[in-house]
């Protein structure tokens, strides 16, 4: 969802000063980064979260391709 179509949320945060000084000394838009800076954070947790979820399940299928082989190996031509 694109920032202009979604809902704002008015939100205190404690950021160093001399981070939030140097920011705006170039012009840097401090919301604008810090929402990028959690929606990378945030898709960071998805993913590890992911990982964890799925950790039995990619660990079977790659114990399956170990003992037997890639189903259509026979078919690569590398």
């Amino acid at each position: 969802m694109s920032t202009s179509q979604s809902t704002r949320k008015a939100t205190n945060l404690s950021l160093d000063a001399d981070l939030v000084r140097q920011a705006r000394a170039l012009g840097v838009n401090i919301s604008q980064a810090a929402e990028a800076g959690v929606r990378r954070a945030v898709a960071e947790a998805r993913a590890e979260q992911w990982r964890r979820d799925n950790a039995a399940a990619l660990a079977s299928s790659n114990r399956w391709v170990e003992e037997n082989g890639l189903p259509l190996e026979r078919h690569r031509q590398f």
